[in-house]
C-alpha cells in the first residue's frame, strides 16, 4: 500500500512539474513572439511561421511516439531491475533519434527553397535553412528526455523546454533585431530569429547531456546479469508504440501546414494577390494566433489533473466519483475559458492596437476577434480530450480532431476566394473547426461515460458571467478611451472585467470546494473565498 502511495505521488508530482513547465513554455513563447512580430512587420513574421510549420511538421512525423514508447519500454525493464536492457534501450533509441534527427535536417536544408515555394513565400528559404538544425538537436534531446521520464524524472524535460524557451527569447529576438538594425531584408531578419530557435535547441541538448551523464556516472548499481533484446527486437517494439500515437499526434501538424499552403497559394491564385501581400496578409494572421494560443496555457495544469484523478475513481469503481470530477473539470474549464475568450474578442481591436501598432489593424483586429471565441472551445476541447482519454476511449478525440480539420480546410477553400472575405476566412475556419470537435466531444463524453456531467449545470453560468463581463468590458474600455490611451484603456478595462467577474461567480455560486479541488492550491482558494 505504501509503495502504490509513493507510485502515486511521483506520477502527480511529475504531472504537476510538466503542467508548470509547459504553461511557463507557453508564457515566454508569448513573451517571444509578440515583441518578434513587431520587430520583423508583417512581411517577416508570415516568413517567420512558414519556416516554422515545415519544421513543426517535420519534427512531430520524428519525435511525436518515440519519447513515449522509449519511456514505456524503460520504465518496464527498470520496474524489473534489467539495467543492462534499459542501457541497451537508450543506445537503440539514441541511435534512431540521431538518424531521423540528421534525415529532417538534411530535407530542410537541401529542400528548402522548393518547401518554401511550395507555400507561396518563396524568401521563407533562408528561414528553412537556418531552422534545419534544430530537428537535429531536438530530435537527439528526445532520446534523453524519454530516458528520464522512464525512470520517472520530469525534471530534466521540465527544465529544458524552459531553458529552451529562454534561450529563444533572448537569441531570437537580438537576432532578428541586430539583423533588421544592418538594413538587411525581413527574410534575413525571421532567419535570424529562426536562429534563436536553433540556439535554444543546441542549449536543451547540451544540459540533457550534461545531466545524464552525472546522473549516470559513479552511481555504484551492483551489475545485473540480464540479458538484453536484441537491438532489431526492441526496435520493433519502440515502432509498435510509437507509430500510432506518431499517427495521432500528426493530424495537427500537418493541417497547420496545409493551412499555411492552402491560404497563401488561395490568396495568390484566386484573388490575384502579389506574393509579398499574401505573406504580409498571413503575419497578420498569425499576430492574432500568438494572442489566441494564451488561454489554452491554463488549461495545462488542469488537463494533466483530471487523467490520473478519472482513472483513479474508476480503479476503485466509484464511477459516480468519476462522473463528477469530471463535471468539476468542464465547470473550472468553463469558469477560465469564457471570460478569456470573450474578453479577448470584445477587446480584439485595442488589443492588436496596444501590442502590433505597425500591422494591418484592421485585419489583425478581425481575426483576433474570431479567434477570441475559437480560444474558448479550444479550451473545452482539450479538457474533453483529457476526460475521453481517462475513460478509456483515447481514439475518439484522433478522430474527431481529423474531422474538424478536413472541415478547417474545406472552409479555408470556400471563404479565402471570396473577394470580400480573403484572408479572414482562415480564423473562421478555425473556429469552425473547434466549435465542431468541442460539440462531438461532448457528445460523446454524454454518450460514453458512465455518469456524464449535466452540461446546464456546467455552462449556463459560466457564460452568463462571461456575457455581463463581456458588457462591462466594453462599456468601461469605451468611457475610459474618452479620456486616457489605448493601453491604459485596455489595462483598466480588464481589471474592472476582473472584479466584476469575480463578484458574479461568488453572488451565482458557480464553482464548490471539490470543483476548486481541482485546482493548484485549491483548498485554500475555498476556504479564503469562505466556499463550501
Amino acid at each position: 500500500m505504501k509503495e502504490r502511495t509513493q507510485k502515486s505521488n511521483t506520477f502527480f508530482g511529475g504531472a504537476a512539474i510538466l503542467a508548470v513547465s509547459i504553461a511557463i513554455v507557453k508564457i515566454i513563447g508569448a513573451l517571444y513572439k509578440i515583441p518578434l512580430g513587431r520587430i520583423l512587420g508583417d512581411v517577416g513574421f508570415g516568413h517567420f511561421n512558414n519556416a516554422y510549420a515545415i519544421y513543426n511538421l517535420l519534427l512531430m512525423i520524428s519525435t511525436a511516439g518515440l519519447p513515449v514508447a522509449m519511456s514505456k519500454t524503460i520504465s518496464e525493464a527498470n520496474a524489473l531491475d534489467r539495467r543492462n536492457q534499459v542501457n541497451r534501450v537508450f543506445r537503440v533509441a539514441l541511435v534512431t533519434f540521431v538518424i531521423l534527427g540528421s534525415i529532417s535536417s538534411l530535407v530542410m536544408f537541401v529542400f528548402a527553397q522548393p518547401l518554401a515555394n511550395l507555400q507561396g513565400d518563396s524568401l521563407a528559404a533562408p528561414a528553412v535553412r537556418v531552422m534545419a538544425l534544430s530537428c537535429f538537436f531536438v530530435c537527439t534531446m528526445s532520446a534523453y528526455r524519454g530516458y528520464a521520464q522512464g525512470h520517472s524524472d520530469m525534471v530534466p524535460t521540465a527544465v529544458s523546454q524552459v531553458l529552451e524557451a529562454l534561450t529563444k527569447l533572448g537569441v531570437g529576438l537580438v537576432l532578428a533585431w541586430y539583423i533588421l538594425y544592418l538594413g538587411f531584408g525581413s527574410e534575413f531578419s525571421a532567419a535570424g530569429a529562426i536562429g534563436g530557435v536553433t540556439a535554444s535547441g543546441f542549449v536543451s541538448l547540451v544540459y540533457l547531456m550534461i545531466r545524464h551523464h552525472r546522473r549516470n556516472s559513479g552511481r555504484g548499481l551492483a551489475p545485473t546479469d540480464d540479458k538484453p533484446e536484441r537491438a532489431g527486437q526492441i526496435l520493433k517494439t519502440l515502432a509498435a508504440i510509437a507509430i500510432p500515437i506518431t499517427l495521432s499526434s500528426s493530424v495537427v501538424p500537418i493541417t497547420t501546414y496545409l493551412d499555411t499552403v492552402q491560404v497563401q497559394n488561395l490568396l495568390q491564385s484566386a484573388l490575384g494577390y502579389t506574393e509579398q501581400l499574401a505573406v504580409s496578409l498571413y503575419g497578420c494572421y498569425q499576430k492574432a494566433i500568438t494572442i489566441y494560443n494564451l488561454p489554452s496555457a491554463f488549461m495545462v495544469s488542469l488537463t494533466a489533473c483530471i487523467v490520473p484523478a478519472v482513472s483513479a475513481a474508476l480503479t476503485r469503481k466509484d464511477k459516480l466519483g468519476a462522473g463528477k470530477i469530471a463535471e468539476s473539470a468542464l465547470r473550472v474549464g468553463a469558469l477560465l475559458a469564457l471570460p478569456a475568450g470573450v474578453g479577448l474578442a470584445v477587446l480584439s481591436g485595442p488589443i492588436i492596437q496596444m501590442l502590433y501598432p505597425e500591422t494591418n489593424q484592421e485585419v489583425a483586429s478581425h481575426c483576433l476577434l474570431v479567434l477570441g471565441i475559437a480560444s474558448a472551445f479550444v479550451c473545452m476541447m482539450l479538457l474533453c480530450n483529457a476526460i475521453l482519454q481517462a475513460n478509456g476511449r483515447a481514439a475518439l478525440p484522433i478522430w474527431f480532431i481529423a474531422i474538424g480539420s478536413a472541415t478547417k480546410l474545406a472552409v479555408n477553400f470556400v471563404l479565402v476566394q471570396i473577394p470580400s472575405v480573403g484572408i479572414k476566412g482562415a480564423p473562421m475556419g478555425t473556429l469552425v473547426c473547434f466549435a465542431l470537435v468541442s460539440v462531438m466531444e461532448l457528445v460523446a463524453i454524454k454518450r460514453v461515460t458512465p455518469h456524464p456531467p449535466k452540461y446546464l449545470r456546467v455552462f449556463v453560468k459560466p457564460a452568463i458571467a462571461a456575457g455581463v463581463m463581456g458588457a462591462a468590458v466594453w462599456a468601461s474600455y469605451g468611457l475610459l478611451a474618452a479620456h486616457l490611451g489605448n493601453t491604459l484603456s485596455v489595462a483598466g478595462s480588464i481589471v474592472i472585467g476582473c472584479v466584476v467577474y469575480g463578484i458574479l461567480v461568488l453572488v451565482l455560486r458557480i464553482v464548490s470546494r471539490d470543483d476548486l479541488s481541482l485546482m493548484p492550491k485549491g483548498d485554500k482558494i475555498a476556504k479564503l473565498l469562505r466556499i463550501r
